[in-house]
């Protein structure tokens, strides 16, 4: 503590007391707010809508994907058992913490994959055999994090930490999610000649179609990154929501065709 204090590192800075952030009271007093104004925030709820919703489907998707041959309540080789009850319990969350300011539950995609792939079995030769389905480490997991909500001693252990190992945590996990997925595969497909085993998939798609279809996607992550890093960020949901139409567009107007579009929607 007192190297990181020495050294004039930044850590994170934590309220010393669970309550609210400028002393008002827990439940949000929500008809203190004129008429219109209550009207006028059907349109950013409706962009939070679109973003808790497609976060949570994605993550949902990636985590179930076939390949971690996970079987508990599912059915064999599909990703979606469950996930109605899923955005059903975040919903009610969501208007819960919302009536007294806390933040929203959101998917924790980068900390889910890593989490999945630490619990896969692997075979002689490296490919994911099967996962081991439990509960006992997402109950560890999130029972240390309300630990350092409603607790003072976890709370004081956090400000101790420097934030620069913090990113450099949170900088791995993201790295190491990285192997393994699809669109990062076809990244690094961009420079080579050849298809290497991890692209299976994609032996009897043209090269060419599928360096467009991953150069298109390039071109709306830069999209997406440059209006959440502008004045009008607020409206990075939209940008999310028009991907889907984005896709049916390129298979529409013929810019890649249905055929093609069908391998590179296909699940692994």
């Amino acid at each position: 503590t007192q190297g990181v204090a020495a050294a004039g590192l930044p850590t994170l800075a934590i309220p010393a007391t669970f309550a609210t952030t400028s002393g008002r009271p827990w439940l949000i007093p929500l008809f203190d707010l004129p008429v219109w104004a209550r009207w006028g925030c059907v349109v950013p709820a409706l962009m939070a809508y679109v973003l808790l919703y497609l976060d949570q489907n994605i993550t949902v998707r990636v985590v179930n994907n076939p390949q971690y041959k996970m079987k508990k309540g599912r059915t064999e080789g599909n990703m979606i058992d469950g996930m109605h009850l899923d955005l059903f319990v975040i919903s009610i969350l969501t208007a819960l913490q919302s009536l007294v300011g806390l933040p929203w539950l959101v998917a924790a995609t980068v900390r889910s994959i890593s989490h999945v792939r630490a619990l896969s079995k692997l075979d002689e030769t490296g490919k994911i055999k099967g996962t081991r389905e439990q509960r006992v480490t997402g109950i560890g997991i999130h029972a240390l994090i309300g630990a350092c909500v409603l607790f003072d001693r976890p709370r004081t252990i956090l400000t101790q930490v420097p934030k620069s190992v913090l990113m450099g945590l949170f900088m791995f996990l993201g790295t190491s999610a990285l192997p393994g997925n699809e669109m990062w595969e076809r990244m690094k497909g961009l420079f080579k000649e050849r298809t290497d085993k991890k692209m299976e998939k994609f032996v009897n798609l043209p090269k060419k179609v599928r360096d467009k279809f991953t150069i298109i996607q390039l071109a709306c992550l830069a999209a997406m990154l440059y209006v959440k890093e502008s004045p009008i960020g607020v409206l990075f949901p939209v940008v999310i929501a028009l991907l889907a139409p984005v896709r049916f567009g390129l298979e529409k107007y013929g810019v890649i065709e249905k055929k093609y579009m069908e391998v590179l929607d296909a699940d692994e």
